[in-house]
């Protein structure tokens, strides 16, 4: 963690949608309360849409300084909150990944897509990298990441991916227990 900081701060990578199952909001507005309750601070993607907006918000009434950080592209589509604790417009994609890493002390993903799941590789790859050495958790909702564990269990059987690498990847279904290992891992 920055000296600077006085806070750790969890960077939430999750869908700009809600999806199908109501307990991928109810556990977006959980982690979001958890987090601001327990004095973290909050990095995501700075859009209002979907498991992000309910996450931010969740966080910003608890408590949490929120920070948001959005591609110029996506401005129209995942609009910012404006009460937003701080917001980053950014250029691309890769500069919003680099400023979610800069900021994070760890990184937990809830459901989400095509954009969650590149965003959580990215950090796996910088951590078996030594880029940097930041927890990345999985927060199973229903077992959404069931399958993705499967994957990971058969790449790494297969020789794909190495077991001190499959090590890095914590996975959990309770806030309070995740959180806990992800902050043991620092």
């Amino acid at each position: 963690m920055n000296a600077s900081k006085t806070k750790q701060v969890i960077c939430v990578f999750c869908g700009s949608k809600c999806g199908t199952n109501p307990h991928f909001e109810s556990t977006a507005r959980a982690l979001g309360q958890y987090i601001g309750k327990n004095n973290f601070d909050l990095v995501f993607g700075g859009g209002n849409t979907g498991l992000m907006g309910i996450v931010s918000q969740s966080a910003l009434q608890a408590g949490a300084t929120v920070t948001g950080i959005i591609p110029e592209i996506l401005l129209n589509t995942e609009t910012p909150k404006e009460n937003l604790s701080k917001i980053h417009i950014v250029s691309n994609m890769s500069e919003r990944k680099k400023m979610m890493s800069d900021y994070a002390d760890m990184f937990i993903a809830l459901p989400g897509g095509i954009g969650t799941y590149e965003e959580v590789f990215e950090v796996l790859t910088n951590n078996w990298l030594g880029v940097f050495n930041k927890p990345l958790g999985f927060l199973d909702v229903d077992n959404f990441y069931k399958n993705l564990f499967c994957f990971f269990d058969e790449a790494q059987k297969n020789g794909f991916i190495h077991p001190e690498c499959r090590k890095l990847i914590h996975y959990g279904t309770s806030i309070e227990d995740l959180v806990r290992e992800l902050k043991d891992s620092i």
